[in-house]
């Protein structure tokens, strides 16, 4: 038999609950059903088969005996599967001995609620563990505009994150040309909104060529295309990213403040990324790749995007104005093949 779903409300947090007895599935759906969205498994097999349907469930509460597969095993198999293991559950029982609740614990149960439950102990119990869900969603939330999303959800799930080797992504690195003259010039909360609004639209920028900002350091903006997740055409999106923020520069010199230039280098190649530090994360990513990206846009040219010879081999140059600039020292790296790239007209 098909297993019975009750949803309830819009927009709030899911509930699912598992018991096999009928007047427990009442009173908890008379408890909750007017505040969160509730579904119902009458065994643990179909409880398995709710657990993994959108919305996922923000916390289940889960008889412990149960004819087939008991709760035991129910939250066993939740907690192997990476799409489950972070739901909470309330294991919901009429087993009395520490024994039962230290096995649930060592499960991964979160709390234990014995039957039968007083409605006010039960319904604070519950509320407790949704405000953590809620919590830990807002981190989540906040670590993902600085993180990528795999070392976020590595984080929340085992508070650590391992380094891993990128093979193919382009790196955009850009310099405000004369930072320090037109600061010298600006109120410190004038310099502020400035840099907020030029980088804020270079994030758009990134955004809509599949890429992200990596980091700013002062006037410094590094964007990435390919770090979280393989993109084919990674050179031709970042190239085409570091033309519209040079587009984007042009533009504002219509306005009435400073006349903001930059100097633009995209270099293609293979980082490694990850976490540094233990108290305060920073995400950066590491290699020769990255130190030459930063001599590419250091040898570059105001409003102008220089590319190497890795980004070049790795585009398209359709609709490219491309000129060769020979070979170039970049400091510590020896000489390099550059070029100068535009958009034809």
């Amino acid at each position: 038999m098909k297993p019975a779903t009750i949803i309830l409300g819009n927009e709030k947090q899911t509930l699912l609950l598992v018991d096999d007895s009928p007047e427990s599935l009442t009173m908890m759906v008379g408890l909750l059903g007017e505040d969160y969205v509730v579904k119902v498994a009458k065994s643990g097999e179909a409880a398995l088969e709710l657990a993994v349907k959108e919305p996922l469930p923000d916390l289940i509460l889960l008889d412990v005996v149960m004819p087939g597969m008991d709760g035991h095993q129910v939250c066993k198999t939740l907690k192997s599967n990476s799409r489950t293991k972070s739901i909470p559950v309330i294991f919901l029982t009429s087993l009395a001995g520490t024994a039962n609740e230290a096995r649930g614990f060592d499960l991964g149960a979160s709390d234990y609620i014995s039957k039968p439950f007083d409605p006010t102990i039960f319904m604070a119990r519950v509320r407790m563990q949704l405000e953590l869900v809620s919590e830990r969603k807002k981190t989540g939330r906040l670590l993902a505009n600085f993180l990528p999303r795999r070392v976020v959800q590595e984080l929340i799930s085992t508070g650590t994150s391992k380094p891993e080797q990128i093979d193919e992504l382009s790196m955009v690195f850009c310099d405000l040309v004369d930072f320090t003259g037109i600061a010298g010039q600006l109120a410190k909360e004038t310099l502020l909104d400035e840099l907020s609004d030029i980088f804020s639209a270079f994030d758009i920028i990134m955004e809509a060529h599949v890429g992200q900002r990596l980091k700013t350091i002062g006037d410094a903006y590094i964007g990435l295309v390919g770090l979280n997740r393989p993109v084919p055409d990674h050179a031709d999106r970042a190239v085409s990213a570091a033309l519209d923020m040079i587009d984007h520069l042009k533009a504002r010199e219509n306005g009435s403040g400073p006349k903001w230039k930059v100097r633009i280098g995209v270099h293609s190649g293979s980082v490694i990324a990850g976490l540094v530090g233990t108290r305060r994360y920073q995400y950066d990513i590491f290699g020769d790749d990255v130190n030459i990206a930063s001599r590419v846009e250091s040898a570059s040219e105001p409003m102008r995007v220089t590319i190497s010879a890795n980004t070049m081999e790795r585009i398209n140059a359709d609709g490219l104005l491309i000129q060769p600039r020979g070979n170039i020292d970049l400091k510590g790296k020896g000489e390099r093949e550059l070029f100068f790239v535009d958009r034809r007209r």
